[in-house]
């Protein structure tokens, strides 16, 4: 005879593990929640090496193939991110710091503006806005020294970055079938989801952070090859700016050519404009060559989602964020779609 207690008549089998699964659902969720942003940065990386890892696994088998392409994402991918945001945060707080201290040759740059035909005050100018500048400085070096603090976070982070991209690489294929599995929606429906869903990430990952990269990799030897000071942090600028739609790496190269002339090299400068050119104007060819017209993001998408996906997710959300707002859409649009067909006659 059981001795397992009689089921109350108000709990169903199929209520009570309803009520089990979303428990389960929100405990994972808050022990995930603290590294999300290195968890979808596992998710990006393991999705632009999942091609390499399909080919190399039938050569080696699929766990050497996910460690090589590891040790590839570490050496190619992980550590020059760190070490360019390190050189850009020195170089930032280098340009602020003088600015604060004053040691920067307002003079010298005030005659050659009026050179040029501005009759500014930059004395009065800097005095005039001294404090918004002072507040500036001192929030960025709160945040550096915030970022500082936070390295064993960050370490932790990696390494949760590391142990998941390894396990997307190994059982990625297997892990698409278990979402494919247990997502309740129709075959084509899925299907045509999917679909959708790889062409955002596609268009996110090449078309969006590949083309500003390659601008920014291209500005930045022009701004060596010119002489500019604080190259790496212009290029890092030149990075976000160019993800951006309608604004690109104009916003950095504009500026820094306005400073040569200020400091009397306008044939540098003209020179620097005129590539410049180039490089924005590369957009136009760069970006259909590599993802086609078809996965092109809506600019208000692009800009929403990676503001959005900054405060979100953090840095990964330059990627994520226009892939989530993207999907909603797609999501929204499908479900129009079967409701519309659900109640036609």
């Amino acid at each position: 005879m059981s001795s397992r207690p009689a089921r109350t008549p108000w709990l169903s089998d199929r209520t009570g593990l309803l009520v089990v699964t979303l428990l389960a659902v929100v405990l994972a969720a808050l022990v995930v929640l603290p590294y999300l942003q290195y968890v979808l940065f596992a998710v990006v990386l393991a999705y632009v090496f999942a091609p390499a890892q399909r080919r190399l696994e039938r050569y080696v088998g699929s766990t050497a193939a996910a460690l090589a392409l590891i040790a590839v994402a570490i050496l190619t991918v992980i550590l020059p991110i760190l070490y360019v945001l390190a050189v850009a945060i020195e170089e930032a707080l280098e340009i602020l710091a003088a600015v604060q201290e004053g040691t920067l040759d307002a003079e010298t740059l005030e005659a050659r503006l009026q050179a040029v035909g501005y009759t500014g005050d930059l004395g009065q100018l800097y005095a005039t806005y001294q404090e918004p500048i002072a507040t500036g400085v001192q929030g960025l070096a709160t945040a550096t020294l915030g970022v500082v603090g936070g390295l064993p976070n960050l370490l932790i982070g990696l390494t949760v970055t590391v142990f998941v991209l390894f396990s997307l690489l190994r059982d990625g294929e297997r892990f698409v079938a278990w979402l494919r599995a247990v997502t309740p929606l129709r075959a084509d429906v899925e299907r045509e989801l999917f679909t959708e869903l790889d062409r955002l990430m596609w268009a996110s990952v090449v078309g969006n952070v590949l083309v500003a990269a390659i601008q920014a990799v291209l500005l930045g030897i022009g701004l060596a090859v010119a002489g500019v000071p604080a190259v790496v942090f212009l290029t890092v600028a030149t990075f976000v700016f160019a993800l951006l739609p309608l604004i690109g790496a104009f916003a950095v190269w504009f500026p820094v050519a306005l400073y040569l002339v200020a400091l009397g090299r306008p044939v540098t400068a003209a020179a620097l404009v005129a590539y410049g050119l180039l490089v924005s104007a590369s957009d136009n060819y760069l970006r259909p060559a590599l993802i086609g017209h078809r996965s092109e993001f809506n600019a208000a998408i692009v800009v929403v989602g990676i503001f959005g996906g900054l405060v979100v997710f953090g840095a990964v959300g330059l990627f994520i964020g226009p892939v989530v707002l993207g999907g909603a859409k797609i999501a929204v649009d499908l479900f129009a779609r079967e409701r519309a067909r659900s109640s036609a006659p």
